[in-house]
C-alpha cells in the first residue's frame, strides 16, 4: 500500500513521504470528523474496537467527542 502511495505522491509532485497510517490519519481528521459525521460512525469505519481510540483524532482537531 505505501508503495502504490509514494507512486501517487511522485505522479503527483509531492516532496513529502506519504503512508497508509498517514491517509487513515487524514480520512478521519479532515474527510470525516471536520465535515460533521459523528464519532461513533468514524470509529465504525475505522474498525476501532473502542471509540477512546477515536476520539484521539478528535482531540487533535480540538473538538469534543
Amino acid at each position: 500500500m505505501n508503495s502504490y502511495l509514494k507512486e501517487i505522491g511522485d505522479l503527483c509532485d509531492i516532496s513529502k513521504e506519504i503512508t497508509f497510517h498517514m491517509a487513515r490519519h487524514t480520512f478521519a481528521t479532515t474527510i470525516t470528523l471536520t465535515n460533521g459525521v459523528p464519532i461513533e460512525t468514524v470509529s465504525k469505519m475505522l474498525g476501532h474496537k473502542n471509540i477512546q481510540t477515536t476520539q484521539h483524532y478528535a482531540k487533535i482537531l480540538g473538538q469534543k467527542s
